[in-house]
């Protein structure tokens, strides 16, 4: 059996040393690289919980204003007229989700359009391979489309006042609602059919 010289032996040493911290350092800069990606994966997932949120409690909100806009016959000003953002609500859901909400605002549109709502996450990457990535957060952005899907109404008006009796909504999704602006229905009866609320892209 062939033997190393001594002094061979000396100098591979330093290389077995250089190799396994070579080694420790990917396995670092994965790990690092992992949890960066889970951080970034939570906290879209408590943009989008954020975002839904907010748009949902809005559609909840829109309930008093709708009803009003049917008994003077000014729907369509309605729909189009800007609208506070319940930006609290998002709070709340991203702070569930480990997240608070930096950004809140809405997108005007007709049909009420789009609220996007920006979070970061609460924990650092703080990996001592990362230069500066005791205090990096992850941070991510989420939009969600309110969309009023029961157009164009048929509206009756029996005494030619002005004043309509009843409307009739046929929705995109088939559905057929009738409201007496007069009597209407519990708002969380109806306010599902005839408001989506959807996350979409930017």
């Amino acid at each position: 059996m062939t033997k190393l010289p001594r002094s061979d032996r000396g100098q591979a040493f330093p290389i077995y040393i250089m190799m396994v911290a070579g080694l420790l350092f990917l396995a670092l800069a994965f790990f690092a690289v992992g949890k960066a990606s889970a951080l970034r994966n939570g906290s879209q997932g408590a943009a989008d919980a954020a975002a839904l949120a907010a748009a949902q409690q809005a559609r909840t909100n829109f309930g008093p204003g709708f009803y009003a806009s049917l008994l003077g016959n000014m729907l369509d000003a309605f729909l189009v007229a800007p609208f506070d953002v319940p930006c609290s609500e998002a709070q709340r859901l991203a702070s569930a989700n480990d997240a608070d909400e930096k950004l809140c605002y809405p997108t005007p549109g007709y049909l009420r359009d789009r609220i996007t709502v920006e979070v970061e996450g609460r924990k650092p990457v703080d990996s001592p391979v990362l230069p500066g990535s005791e205090n990096k957060k992850a941070k991510a952005e989420a939009t969600a489309l309110i969309e009023f899907r029961c157009p164009n109404p048929k509206v009756v008006d029996a005494d030619s006042n002005g004043v309509p009796e009843l409307f009739t909504f046929t929705c995109r999704n088939g559905e057929i609602i009738e409201i007496v602006p007069a009597s209407p229905p519990p708002w969380e009866s109806v306010s599902r059919t005839l408001f989506d609320v959807r996350l979409v892209d930017q």
